[in-house]
């Protein structure tokens, strides 16, 4: 039935990447989609809740594309880079920022500042900064905190 719908809007199922799995407290299985991975796992109260996180491929994914981009625009002046890195943080925190995903997104930013550290120093072949002086930098150019945006 939902290959019929689908072609309605001229959209199609990929056949690869669709199957039907079970998918219920007892079984524990996970399936990922739209870059998070779905799970059973406990609550606070000791139930069985629906639990989500950025699934590890995209994760990976994700930090392979900031090491790129920070060595393609390592080289541009501290306020515009640093703005457009915040860009990108807020446009990362707005789509994984969900509740749940929290632990996911704050790992995330533990290694924005060692990548965007290696690339700093490499702007020239003296060393740039020491990790005081790059946490003085911080200060002045503060990177967007992770945040949970989306409570569903």
């Amino acid at each position: 039935m939902l290959p019929k719908r689908l072609a309605k809007f001229g959209l199609e199922v990929a056949a690869e990447k669709t199957r039907i799995i079970q998918f219920d407290r007892i079984s524990k299985s996970r399936f990922e989609f739209l870059g998070f991975e779905f799970y059973w796992g406990r609550g606070r109260q000791g139930r069985n809740v629906l639990k989500r996180r950025t699934s590890r491929k995209k994760y990976r994914a994700a930090l392979a594309n900031l090491k790129a981009w920070c060595k393609e625009h390592c080289r541009l002046p501290e306020a515009l880079l640093f703005a457009k890195l915040n860009r990108k943080l807020r446009g990362y925190w707005n789509y994984y920022g969900i509740r749940g995903n929290f632990d996911s997104v704050s790992d995330y930013f533990y290694h924005v500042k060692p990548i965007l550290f290696k690339w700093l120093n490499r702007r020239s072949q003296k060393r740039s900064y020491t990790w005081p002086g790059f946490r003085a930098l911080l200060k002045d150019f503060p990177l967007t905190k992770p945040r949970v945006c989306h409570d569903f």
